[in-house]
């Protein structure tokens, strides 16, 4: 059968039972079982299979996964978000927008902590748009701060779609870590230049506490008591990869005995919270782990049907610019994530377009960043993006066009940072290559 008829039946069916709500690991999976039961080795191809998973699935690296989710679970019912959101009340309440500028960066670090975006989107929304809200802020502008910053959970460390990239790669994960940090700092300050210069301009979108109700110097440091300990964890995990201290799966390992104690500290850790921590841990890793699983068995049938040298060869051959290939493959990303969770993505796309980057000489630690730029623009893009829906679940009394119209100006931020990243490589590989050195 010819070459490009079967990578037809290979992408197609993939995204018809995507289309039909099949789950993307049994998608992946399914359809690597029945293409390898005619064009490889007939039942024999399963064992191909089952041992390229099981080699896969036990990377030390990928023993991290569940050691960050641990940590992010267990930060999450410490009711962090809270204790975040009042610190930024507190202390930058009395400028003008400055609570929105701010919830731009409690949400982007409290994605960061629990890495999940529609963990971070949810659990932002349910603190954050209320207590904004009570203070006269534009509900557009409020939906717009949260639903953009809790995408950042991709781009800022520790990250656990970028420990994924790291697996299918093969690059440092600690690197990646690195190169996320300057890239996930730039998005959160034009965020906070938006949010601030709105609000000069059109003082009742963000208007400042009033005089006589603004905090003390004492009452602001006084409420920094409940986040110290978190941002210690986080600062170890991130401190020991930097200094080569600790590897990733190490430093997942201090972050989740930090987390335990910081929470412990505040009291948090009854039974009913233990026991969510744990549900959660399970599900998301195993989440992860069941599409990984499909991904392997999905990237084995390209490779072995050769569909993957096919598509490489054809990209490369031609004739356009390396330039102009990596933006429509970014698109393509971009479109995907709309519909896609971030990790299916990587794990779809993974053993078609890696080859084709690494042919094409581009730094894959870069490469990296703006894949996870790509995606956080997918997230948020009308009319799919996934942070929308959730964002809708959370404020039911909004219609979805509201929600739509609040994005925009941060789809256009991300796509600035993106261009950004793209023209100067060194903001997202400078940090690793001091790390190196």
């Amino acid at each position: 059968m010819d070459i490009g008829v079967i990578a037809i039946i290979l992408f197609g069916s993939l995204f018809l039972f995507l289309f039909l709500g099949v789950q993307v690991s049994f998608a992946m999976g399914g359809i690597s079982i029945i293409m390898g039961l005619i064009f490889w080795d007939g039942f024999s191809s399963l064992d191909g299979f089952v041992l390229g998973s099981y080699e896969h699935a036990t990377q030390s690296i990928l023993t991290a996964l569940p050691l960050y989710i641990f940590m992010a679970a267990v930060l999450m019912y410490s009711d962090l978000a809270e204790d975040m959101y009042e610190v930024i009340y507190r202390w930058f309440g009395g400028i003008r927008g400055g609570l929105a500028a701010g919830t731009s960066v409690v949400s982007a670090v409290f994605a960061s902590m629990v890495g999940v975006v529609s963990v971070a989107t949810a659990a932002l929304g349910m603190v954050a748009r209320p207590s904004m809200l009570k203070r006269g802020y534009d509900d557009k502008l409020t939906l717009g701060v949260i639903m953009a910053g809790g995408v950042l959970g991709v781009l800022i460390p520790p990250s656990i779609v970028m420990i994924v990239y790291a697996s299918e790669s093969g690059e440092s994960a600690g690197a990646l870590f690195m190169a996320g940090i300057l890239p996930g700092i730039l998005a959160a300050i034009l965020f906070i230049i938006y949010s601030l210069v709105l609000c000069f301009i059109k003082p009742e979108k963000g208007p400042n506490i009033e005089v006589g109700h603004r905090f003390t110097w004492a009452e602001k440091f006084w409420s920094l008591k409940g986040i110290i300990l978190p941002a210690v964890v986080i600062f170890l995990v991130l401190g020991s990869i930097y200094l080569g201290v600790a590897t990733p799966t190490e430093a997942g390992a201090v972050g989740a005995a930090g987390a335990l104690f910081a929470a412990g500290t505040r009291k948090k850790l009854n039974m009913e919270n233990i026991k969510s921590i744990f549900l959660m841990t399970a599900r998301l890793s195993g989440m992860i782990f069941w599409i990984l699983i499909g991904a392997v068995a999905y990237a084995r049938i390209v490779a072995v049907t050769g569909v993957g040298d096919w598509l490489a060869g054809m990209i490369t051959e031609t004739g356009f610019n390396r330039w102009i290939i990596l933006i429509l493959i970014l698109l393509f990303f971009l479109i995907l994530g709309m519909f896609i969770d971030t990790v299916a993505v990587l794990l779809i796309t993974a053993p078609l377009f890696l080859p084709v980057l690494t042919a094409l000489d581009f730094n894959m630690i870069w490469f990296g960043i703006l894949f996870c730029i790509a995606v956080c623009i997918g997230n948020l893009t009308p009319p799919f993006g996934v942070s929308l829906f959730i964002m809708k679940g959370v404020a039911g009394d909004l219609n979805i066009r509201s929600i739509y119209a609040a994005v925009w100006p941060f789809i256009f931020l991300l796509l600035l940072l993106l261009i950004i990243i793209i023209l100067i490589p060194e903001i997202a590989l400078l940090l690793p290559a001091l790390m190196m050195d």
